[in-house]
């Protein structure tokens, strides 16, 4: 099993149990789940509830999650900050694959997966420097801070409820194909940077992308989530 850098105290973290930590942070994070159920911590990790009970139960031992009858597990302190460190290499290389190497959010998260564990903390600091110290991931998820900030949820508007003026980074649009490959088209696929210039009388909205301006009706603006931008 391969070891990492991410430490609580003095013990060094494995990959596995590093999959751990980080799955209870996303879980938490899209604001779906806290505590965190056995079972969808099973599902989400492909193993048997009876392996995830395990590792939850090693886990604990090491103070890096607790776990709740019934109910499911969160983590501590130590877990949070195991979890930041990961969260903070994986979506700093998924930025990297996206913005230099032309790879698709999800696609690059993907590979980023691969980079996590085995990135020193000299090559995440070199990269996030080289990168402008992002705080975005190319999905739209907060690259956590190195400052001990714990991973927090993103919080999820509609581009209908940004203020004119405001910035958001795409999250997810409507599940309809065509319209997702329109929305990709003019620049509004997931990660991508909009800008609410205007709003219509009948909730319509013009907003700025990379690829230029595209107006939006009422309908297709609420249904495009995005993680909004500090200004």
């Amino acid at each position: 099993m391969a070891k990492s850098e991410a430490t609580s105290g003095t013990d060094v973290t494995t990959e596995s149990e590093e999959m751990y930590l980080i799955t209870v942070a996303m879980a938490v994070e899209d604001g779906q789940l806290d505590p965190v159920p056995v079972p969808h911590l099973a599902k989400a990790m492909a193993v048997s509830k009876v392996a995830a009970n395990e590792m939850i139960k090693k886990l604990e031992a090491r103070g890096l999650l607790t776990y709740t009858p019934y109910k499911g597990v969160r983590l501590t302190p130590d877990g949070d900050a195991v979890a930041r460190v990961i969260l903070r290499r994986r979506r700093l290389w998924a930025l990297f694959l996206a913005e230099h190497l032309g790879l698709t959010p999800s696609a690059a998260d993907a590979v980023a997966c691969e980079f996590e564990h085995v990135t020193p903390a000299d090559v995440a600091g070199r990269l996030a420097e080289f990168l402008g110290d992002p705080t975005v991931g190319p999905s739209g998820k907060p690259i956590p801070r190195d400052e001990g900030v714990s991973v927090s949820r993103s919080r999820e508007i509609a581009v209908s409820e940004m203020a004119v003026g405001d910035s958001g980074i795409v999250i997810r649009g409507p599940h309809d194909a065509a319209i997702r490959s329109f929305l990709i088209e003019e620049g509004l696929g997931e990660g991508a940077l909009v800008t609410l210039l205007a709003v219509g009388d009948d909730g319509g909205c013009l907003v700025t992308t990379p690829h230029g301006s595209v107006h939006l009706s009422g309908g297709l603006a609420t249904s495009l989530v995005v993680n909004p931008v500090a200004a």
